[in-house]
């Protein structure tokens, strides 16, 4: 089974980034963001909240499949409010493991679960239709530079 677990030859690509300024406030698209461990990301509200939270991704995929049980074609990524948006490769992959995005190293901290806020975001419905589909948390193992475009990959 660790044979199986450490083989991922299938790598990913960063579609979208973006902060939260605020709790409640519109998320912010970047092209790139500084990662610090023990920080997060610069300009998110969980800066500096050190913890297993220090950043969120979910899978482009995800949106699609979410989009059709809400019955649209996809949805709007900042709607879900994740930092991350990652195609190409299935994040729960990364269970217990180290991965990079770039130069970035993270490690996976656990499933990151609809709130409240995606019945407010995505209409009625909207959570339940997250459940399965909300991506990851990570810590921060190496800081760097995050940008769209970057490959992600078992570390």
């Amino acid at each position: 089974m660790e044979e199986l677990l450490n083989s991922l030859p299938q790598t990913g690509r960063v579609e979208y980034i973006s902060i939260r300024p605020g709790r409640k406030e519109p998320v912010e698209y970047v092209s790139e963001v500084l990662a610090k461990p023990g920080k997060g990301l610069q300009g998110d509200h969980y800066s500096g909240k050190s913890g297993k939270r220090e950043v969120t991704l979910i899978q482009f995929e995800h949106l699609q499949a979410v989009g059709k049980m809400l019955g649209r074609a996809t949805l709007e990524p900042g709607l879900t409010r994740r930092n991350i948006v990652v195609s190409g490769i299935n994040l729960l992959a990364f269970a217990e493991r180290r991965f990079r995005i770039g130069e970035v190293v993270l490690e996976m901290t656990g499933h990151c679960h609809p709130c409240s806020r995606m019945e407010e975001n995505l209409g009625h419905g909207g959570y339940n239709a997250m459940r399965g589909h909300g991506g990851i948390t990570a810590r921060i193992i190496q800081g760097g530079t995050l940008q769209v475009g970057d490959e992600v990959k078992l570390a």
